[in-house]
Formats: C-alpha cells, structure tokens, sequence
C-alpha cells in the first residue's frame, strides 16, 4: 500500500516508492524485546549506519519537562555525527530525575559497547508511560550481541519496535531521482496520541545514502519538521519525548551541494516524506475516525498560526468533526477566542469550499450538501481573517469515544 493515501500532500514525480520496510545503503536495523512489554513483544529498536563517514542532524521537543533521554542526548551526544539510535517502547523515561538520566546513560553505553561505537555516537529514545523508572541494565543486557542480528535490508522490526499505541504502520523508502543520480530515502516514525503543533508524542528516524554535510542536514530537518510535526493535533498535548533525527551515510557517493537542483528536490522529497508521515499519526490518533486540514489566511503571520492552532485543538471542533456535524459555529467560536477584542471581526469560514460565512455572519448554504461534505474521511477547512499575505495550516484528528477509553485506561 501507497504511504501516499491523503489529498494533501502528493508524491513528487521523482519519487519512486520501494519496499516501506527497506533501507539505504550503509543502514543495518533489527529489534529485541527487552521485558519492558509482554513476553517476546519487541519493543527496543536498534537502527546503525556502518558508513564512518555519516552525518546528522537531530530535533526534539522544548517542553518544560523534558525526558531524560532528550536531555543525554542535547547534553552528551555528537548530534552531527550519530552512528546508532536506540529507541524503546513501553517506558518514556520522563519526570524520573537523576536516576532516569542514568538509566538512559546505561542504555546509551550498553549499546555503544555492543555496536562498536563511543557512546556520544550513539542516540538513545523513548517513549511509553510517564514517571516509571527504565530498566537501562535490563535493556543493555537485551543488545549485548545486537549487532550481529541486525538486518541489512529491512527496518521492519525496528519499526514495529517503537510502536506504543499505534494502529497504522508508519514507515517508507523511496527512491529518490536527483538530477546528480539517484538516492535513496527512508523513514520510521511513531506516533498517535499525546500530539500537539509543536511537534508530537512522536519519534522519526530518517535515512538515506546520500552525502550531506551535517549544516545542511540540520537545516533540511528544521525545514521539514516545521512543516510536518509541527503542524498536527491530536489532542493538543505538548510531549515530553519528541525525537526526530536524519543520517547520512553517503554510501551512494552522490553529494548533495549547497543550495543545488540536488537539494532542492531532495528537500522536496524529505518535505513530503515526513508532511505524510505526520498525517499518518493524525490518522493515527487513537480512535480517530476522520482527520481534517485547517487554512487561515488574512492578519499577521501570528494572528493566523494562533486561529489555525486554535481550531486544530479545539475540543469542540474536533468532536463536531468525529460527529460528522457540519456545526460551523465550533470554528467561529475559536476564531474569537483567539482574537480577543477585535470586535466587531471580518472573516469567513468555508468548509469543503462551501461558504458558511462571510463577513462575520451567516450565509444561506444548501445544509444537505454540507452535511455529506463533513461525512468523508478527509474535511478541509478555510478560514479568512481581514488582510492580505498571511498562511496558516494544521492538520488534526477528531476526538472519539476511543480516544477517551485508550487514555482513560492507559495505565491499567
């Protein structure tokens, strides 16, 4: 199946699709269960570039409490020069102090010891329950001798490794046609609940053989992660765990110059790569039965982020949208929550291109039209505040009666 399956972001015609699970040359991936879920259950996965030559970049969350392995890692690790990632599920090792740093400090020399690495090549993730301490002797132990398990030519396992409480696999690899040859780019991600526009209760790692130097990695990622994770809403709640890292191990031999035709569409096509990928965990959203876009135009740049926020985290949008109720006053509701004494306010609202309102006030509609228009899977949102030059968009998930029984139960 196509990772291509919304309307809103297409695959670039120089894209081809392989196998999801494949990786680019110079990548080796596997998984093991450590005990941190039910018996057996994978559930830390191991991702290693072989090339001695990689670069990286790497972008986390800024919350106010950030987990311990996002601290090791911004602290302690070479971000542009990881040669391994070690992501488990099952445990999010935040709000756990001292010891939690040293238990993600245990994971991170463990599984530099057991690939061959110093531990600051190594970058280590989590993701799981909030204030449990990890077991980081229990998960050393587990990838002692990883590194020969490790499968050249899939990251199946370590995809489904890092799953929590994802439902839709969210993984691909392309091959990407450059005008200096062809590349190859690859991604897993996990991600559902506890997603915010701000980045995500999400973790992406991102590879490719091409050769890129770590600056221009860096800004690539910061590009496309503003575009992507930092553009969706499940529920409206900021992580503590956000990851997302890119490596290069330039096994193709094509360079990817500065500011180059090579560039350009390689950034195009990590663009798209992870704009899809975050609408998969949107889709995702723990019970979510529709995902929907929302463009505001008109105002300043942070009158119109601050609507499309607003209504992306609207709780009554969201369940108007799991509903299928075309109740547009949801929306309005939003708009002049945000923009608090500017009365009387202009903007219009469409919904599926059908105007619901126009100059802060009604317009007759045909209800039935709109009505099947918000009964799809995919509802497209557009509001217009007065002025010129400004764009907004968010993408967001409705919010179920699976949503509230996934969390209500997530610890028992």
């Amino acid at each position: 199946m196509s990772v291509f399956d919304s309307r809103w972001v297409g695959r670039p015609d120089f894209v081809s699709e392989l196998d999801p699970g494949s990786l680019p040359s110079g990548f080796v991936a596997g998984g093991v269960a450590a005990g941190l879920k039910a018996d057996g259950v994978l559930d830390v996965g191991v991702l290693m570039c072989m090339a001695p030559n990689v670069t990286s970049a790497a972008r986390f969350c800024d919350s106010g409490v950030l987990a311990a392995p996002v601290v090791l890692c911004q602290a302690e690790c070479d971000l542009q020069a990881i040669h391994a990632v070690v992501a488990n599920s099952g445990n999010a090792n935040a709000a756990t102090g001292e010891a939690g740093l040293e238990q993600a400090r245990r994971v991170q020399v463990g599984a530099a010891n057991a690939l061959g690495f110093e531990p600051r090549q190594v970058a280590v993730a989590s993701t799981g329950v909030i204030g449990v301490q990890l077991p980081g002797e229990q998960i050393a132990d587990a990838l002692m001798g990883v590194g020969s398990t490790l499968d050249g030519g899939h990251a199946g396992d370590f995809a489904l490794a890092i799953r929590t409480t994802d439902a839709i696999d969210k993984h691909a690899a392309w091959s990407v046609e450059l005008p200096g040859g062809t590349i190859r780019l690859s991604a897993q991600a996990k991600g559902a609940g506890m997603i915010a526009p701000h980045f995500a209760t999400m973790l992406c790692f991102v590879e490719t053989d091409a050769a890129i130097s770590a600056q221009r990695a860096d800004r690539l990622l910061a590009a496309a992660c503003e575009r992507s994770f930092n553009r969706i809403s499940v529920d409206g709640q900021l992580s503590t765990n956000d990851t997302a890292v890119l490596l290069a191990s330039g096994a193709s031999g094509i360079e990817i110059a500065a500011d180059s035709a090579d560039e350009e569409r390689f950034a195009q096509a990590l663009d798209a790569l992870l704009r899809q990928l975050a609408l998969l965990m949107v889709k995702d959203g723990e019970g979510a039965a529709r995902v929907a876009r929302i463009q505001v135009t008109g105002g300043d740049q942070d009158q119109a982020e601050a609507v499309a926020k607003a209504i992306a985290n609207s709780p009554l949008v969201k369940t108007a949208l799991y509903g299928g109720d075309p109740n547009w006053g949801r929306i309005a509701q939003a708009v002049g929550a945000t923009l608090r004494g500017t009365a009387p306010l202009s903007f219009d609202i469409r919904i599926e291109g059908i105007a619901v309102c126009a100059a802060g006030a009604a317009v007759d509609y045909d209800p039935a039209k709109l009505a099947d228009a918000v009964a799809h899977d995919e509802v497209e949102y557009e509001v217009k505040l007065p002025g010129t030059g400004s764009l907004a968009e968010y993408f967001f998930s409705d919010l179920s009666y699976g949503y509230v029984k996934i969390n209500a139960e997530y610890t028992t």
